[in-house]
């Protein structure tokens, strides 16, 4: 199949061309024909299956039929993928002149809005900066948009995540009905349904066909380590020396918890000697973009970031995913070591488990349908390096406590809040009454899962036991 035949036009398929992108994929095949049809969409395919350009392409071909702004609008849950989509169109849709706006936060309001009024063709953003401009930008308007499209769908339409929900009510109130939707995802989940059934336009649903089977590409060789809890960071440093050593042309994404564990990681790893930079949520936005450029540029070849770089990210060069946890939703899993083995390449991911964390293993293999392989390493090396790595990460504990890293954090957070009018002690009172009741609802899966596995006589979690 070309992509001549989707019904694309030649100077995209000589764009395309440019950049090395011949023959469409599964998703890309099933889903532009239908897009460019005039049907609403719901595209469920594994990570690196080019989803982005089953949307874009469709978009840019009608576009060029009837440029007008603002044509298209993109929602995407994180900054850096928002910056990604927006790479992408701009070098697909160079050819015909094509303006975009891109609207994440950490960036300044006032150029934006300037941008803005430069009548761009598509508008890429996330939800809360862009509900942002609604509200205070009387000249920006979405009443003329013909697609919306949401990227990681499963993530903007969650429920629990109650100021995503409200920004992203504002935006659709401020969209014409009369529009295509489509959504995209590499995990399916009942509210994404939901919201497509709703859609007027003969919604057309795509799902790989190997969804079913596993949740995860093929060509992923996925490996876990058993680790007391206090010897985590150790087995990490570890790992991370040991691949430095033995493939030094590797890229390597550690994955970890929080903001927090992130900043530590990285300036132990840094005294360690170590090239390293690092990804998360607490950093401005240009020393995140800069993190992630050199990252992808190769000159950095270790990243540690949080979950904000495990959705939709394209780093062709990243060989293995070493999770310092395992995330307490499976589909973050699946997202995470989605970073490697992509469009055919292979690679291979490594998770370090706690006795604690050995019920949210099994979730994570229900989930993906593949049973991890155990990974042996040399104890003999792991305690040689133990007093040594543990003393670094103590040190850049207590830097980080001169620093107030927390505080700064809480000050944030109440004075958003006050902008808001809510008042913070009822806010954290009401997040700590779900923070209870959620620990309950995961006490009684947990306890689910252990009868389970007893059944299935699984000697590591009667261990546990």
């Amino acid at each position: 199949m070309e992509f001549g035949k989707l019904g694309l036009g030649n100077w995209i398929q000589n764009q395309l061309n440019e950049i090395c992108i011949h023959k469409p994929t599964a998703v890309q095949t099933a889903c532009i024909p239908e897009i460019l049809a005039g049907r609403d969409c719901i595209g469920v395919a594994k990570t690196g299956s080019g989803k982005t350009l089953a949307f874009a392409l469709p978009i840019l071909q009608t576009l060029s039929e009837d440029p007008y702004s603002v044509y298209a609008l993109i929602l995407t849950p994180t900054r850096e993928l928002a910056y990604q989509i927006n790479d992408q169109l701009n070098v697909v849709g160079v050819a015909m002149g094509l303006r975009t706006s891109l609207i994440v936060g950490g960036n300044c309001t006032i150029a934006q809005s300037m941008n803005l009024d430069q009548r761009p063709h598509i508008v890429v953003g996330t939800p809360g900066r862009l509900a942002d401009h609604l509200e205070r930008n009387s000249t920006f308007s979405l009443h003329k948009v013909k697609y919306l499209i949401i990227d990681e769908a499963d993530r903007l339409l969650e429920e629990d995540n109650v100021r995503m929900t409200k920004d992203l009510t504002k935006i659709l109130n401020s969209l014409p009905k009369k529009r295509q939707t489509l959504l995209f995802t590499a995990t399916n989940t009942p509210i994404v349904g939901e919201t497509i059934a709703a859609c007027p336009n003969n919604p057309f649903v795509y799902e790989s066909a190997d969804m079913n089977e596993k949740k995860t590409v093929g060509t992923l060789d996925q490996k876990y380590i058993l680790t007391p809890k206090e010897c985590k960071d150790v087995y990490l440093v570890y790992l991370v020396l040991e691949n430095r050593e033995l493939r030094p042309k590797e890229s390597i994404m550690v994955f970890v918890r929080s903001c927090k564990m992130a900043e530590i990681l990285h300036r132990a790893l840094k005294k360690l000697g170590v090239k390293v930079t690092c990804l998360h949520g607490r950093k401005p936005q240009r020393e995140r973009v800069a993190a992630l450029n050199s990252f992808k540029s190769n000159h950095f070849k270790v990243l540690i970031c949080t979950d904000v770089a495990s959705r939709g990210l394209d780093i062709p060069g990243v060989q293995l995913v070493l999770n310092h946890n395992v995330p307490n939703d499976p589909k973050d899993y699946v997202h995470r070591v989605g970073r490697t083995a992509r469009a055919g390449r292979s690679g291979r991911s490594i998770t370090l488990v706690d006795p604690s964390q050995v019920v949210l293993t099994l979730a994570v293999e229900e989930l993906t349908r593949v049973r991890m392989e155990e990974m042996q390493l040399d104890d003999s090396k792991i305690a040689v390096m133990m007093v040594q790595v543990n003393t670094t990460i103590r040190e850049c504990m207590i830097d980080i406590g001169f620093e107030d890293f927390d505080e700064k954090k809480k000050v944030h957070e109440r004075v958003t809040l006050l902008e808001k009018g809510l008042d913070p002690d009822k806010v954290e009172a009401e997040k700590h009454k779900k923070l209870v009741q959620r620990k309950l609802e995961f006490r009684n899966a947990r306890e689910k899962l252990i009868k389970k596995a007893k059944k299935a006589k699984i000697l590591c979690v009667n261990d546990l036991i």
